[in-house]
């Protein structure tokens, strides 16, 4: 134990802490690069987040993630955020920078960066189902990025209009909102389909969001968020229209990549952290 604490040390505080996938990515990345760096998940109820973050501060923890239920509930407990953070009002990344713990949000950033190894979004149109943290992350970055239009298609009214006045306001890129009641089509003008919601995480692989996958053409990008499994059926039916496809692993990566740099400044191989993600078998 005493070595763990001659050595940088970040971690996550998640919910239950097993269920985090991010551990082995990292630790692989430390690995690969030379770092003598350790990576720990933490398993944190809410009700001891305060003193969890205290505890990091007082032991001089570079960073740490945070998954939800604590991503809101632990802004109260830093030093001030990022641009994007702020925007979203979330944060899912903790950085220590001098003495001050700043949040920053890497869910938008780490699709954002997956994405652009396939097609830059600036000056993109935009449909973008699901509104809750996902969504919200990956609206405002996209939009950030400079994609000029983003329809938000989500269930709940209220939620999904919340995430359009964002991004219409404090972002430079149009939004609008688009009730998703029933199958939905993509109108033609398209360029790129993301899907944010939990339709098709494992156990559930045989779900399929309410998209009308007809309506699909090869001359869109279809990314969707779910990184277990990473081939969804989404996925699938986008290939078999001919489209470009991001899965969730790539994303999953590109947040680990992002926060790996705020934490040591190394840029690390996302070939590396993808393939200790495979290896889980997710």
């Amino acid at each position: 134990m005493t070595q763990n604490f001659l050595q940088p040390l970040t971690g996550s505080f998640a919910q239950p802490a097993e269920e985090n996938p991010t551990g082995p990515m990292i630790e692989a990345a430390f690995r690969h690069h030379g770092l003598d760096w350790r990576y720990i998940n933490c398993e944190v109820a809410p009700d001891d987040l305060a003193a969890a973050v205290a505890g990091a501060r007082a032991m001089g923890w570079r960073g740490f993630n945070c998954s939800i239920p604590h991503k809101v509930a632990v802004i109260d407990h830093l030093d001030g955020l990022g641009e994007s953070a702020k925007i979203i009002g979330a944060v899912n990344t903790i950085v220590r920078r001098g003495d001050q713990l700043i949040g920053e949000n890497t869910d938008g950033k780490g699709f954002v960066g997956a994405l652009s190894r396939v097609v830059d979004p600036k000056g993109k149109e935009v449909m973008l189902f699901g509104a809750g943290g996902a969504g919200r992350a990956v609206g405002v970055e996209l939009a950030l990025a400079g994609a000029r239009k983003i329809t938000v298609v989500n269930r709940s009214h209220q939620r999904g209009q919340e995430v359009a006045q964002v991004i219409a306001t404090q972002t430079p890129a149009q939004a609008e909102f688009m009730a998703w009641d029933g199958v939905v089509s993509v109108p033609s003008s398209t360029q790129i389909v993301v899907h944010a919601t939990s339709q098709g995480l494992y156990p559930k692989t045989d779900q399929m969001p309410d998209i009308d996958t007809d309506s699909l053409h090869p001359k869109m990008v279809v990314a969707d968020g779910i990184h277990n499994p990473p081939q969804t059926r989404l996925l699938r039916a986008a290939q078999a229209r001919g489209c470009q496809t991001v899965d969730g692993l790539a994303m999953l990566v590109g947040q680990g990549v992002i926060g790996l740099k705020y934490w040591t400044g190394v840029d690390a191989d996302p070939e590396v952290m993808r393939h200790a993600l495979e290896a889980l078998d997710l």
